[in-house]
């Protein structure tokens, strides 16, 4: 389904965080993992107060991102975040049909909105699994997520690759990748599709690194150097740069992969509890560190689940949902537990006992 951009807008600048800003809240509202960032990171970040009286120099760190993806260093941009990403793509490119397919993580819209960009919409249908859908022939812009926010759904690499196209910009919003066992389906690493293609990817999640800001885009290098002379000079702060080199190392990228097969697990036992409540419904296949749910009533269960202590995220904020959707970020099972056993007494459930074996 297509439409232009509607005269009721949903808030496309609300974000996860906004649910935890009250204390003692379990956050099950922000995607990044808990216990982050790793001791080890956190040492790394240390030992860069002592160079902060230097200008950063980005050189060691794109290296590092440009090996881990087998591009050439000239296809690699640091960036304060993905979200500084979505601007400067906003500010640089002249499209002139732009198209975002949603469920997805709404800054790239906000960005485009701002910039003066007419943002055409394709809305993926839950009751087809939010399966990728066709793209206007003409739309010369088209941006979507891969797993998708806040949908988990991850799209076959060959169904995302076919959305490139002669004089097209394919945008992938990969923040997420790196919460899927072996990143099966991203095209960081593939140069040779038609138009350009680019991949924007994160740190904050995986690495606990949001206030941090770090993240890059992998794309061809002519549209890599008309983004980086749209940035401000030293855009990216020395600790992040240092974060960008260590994540990037063999060790680091381990241990993500072994994250993610943990996550895997995690998201399972979440799913098996969802799925013995019976007016709670999940489309598609959960594939990311997340779970989206629809379920009658969702905005007052929102709120009883915080008189409860938990914080889960609004899904009326994404284009192409409403009222009745909620995101929530996977945890570990006793975490999740308690989650269900509160979800069960906010809607009347009797409690269950045997979570343990789920």
């Amino acid at each position: 389904m297509t439409s232009a951009t509607p005269r009721t807008e949903p808030d496309l600048r609300h974000h996860g965080d906004a649910e935890v800003r009250s204390p003692g809240l379990v956050d099950l509202a922000v995607n990044v993992r808990t216990g982050t960032p790793p001791p080890w990171l956190r040492e790394h970040l240390a030992a860069t107060l002592g160079d902060l009286a230097t200008y950063p120099d980005p050189a060691a760190a794109r290296a590092a991102v440009a090996d881990r993806h087998r591009r050439p260093v000239a296809e690699v941009l640091l960036t304060a975040g993905a979200a500084e990403a979505f601007v400067l793509l906003a500010r640089v490119l002249t499209p002139r049909h732009v198209t975002v397919v949603h469920p997805q993580f709404t800054e790239p819209e906000a960005a485009l909105r701002d910039a003066g960009h007419t943002v055409h919409r394709v809305l993926l249908s839950p009751a087809d699994g939010f399966r990728l859908a066709a793209v206007p022939e003409e739309a010369d812009l088209v941006v979507l997520g891969n797993p998708t926010n806040p949908t988990s759904v991850l799209h076959p690499a060959a169904a995302v690759a076919a959305l490139a196209r002669p004089g097209r910009t394919l945008v992938v919003d990969e923040a997420f990748m790196d919460t899927v066992p072996g990143e099966s389906e991203s095209l960081a690493s593939v140069r040779d599709l038609p138009g350009q293609v680019v991949v924007l990817r994160s740190l904050t999640k995986t690495w606990g690194l949001a206030g941090l800001r770090i993240g890059y885009v992998l794309g061809p290098a002519p549209l890599i150097a008309g983004l980086a002379a749209a940035q401000p000079l030293w855009p990216v702060s020395t600790p992040a740069l240092v974060a960008a080199e260590a994540c990037s190392a063999p060790a680091a990228l381990a241990e993500a992969e072994e994250a993610a097969a943990d996550l895997a697990g995690h998201r399972a036992h979440l799913l098996k509890g969802l799925a013995g409540v019976p007016s709670v419904r999940v489309h598609g296949e959960p594939a990311s560190s997340f779970v989206l749910i629809e379920l009658p009533g969702a905005a007052a269960v929102r709120e009883r689940l915080r008189e409860r202590g938990f914080a889960v995220r609004r899904g009326d904020t994404f284009p192409g949902l409403g009222p009745d959707w909620l995101r929530i970020a996977v945890r570990d099972p006793a975490t999740t537990d308690r989650f269900l056993a509160a979800l069960d007494a906010v809607l009347g459930a009797s409690p269950r006992t045997s979570r343990a074996d789920a």
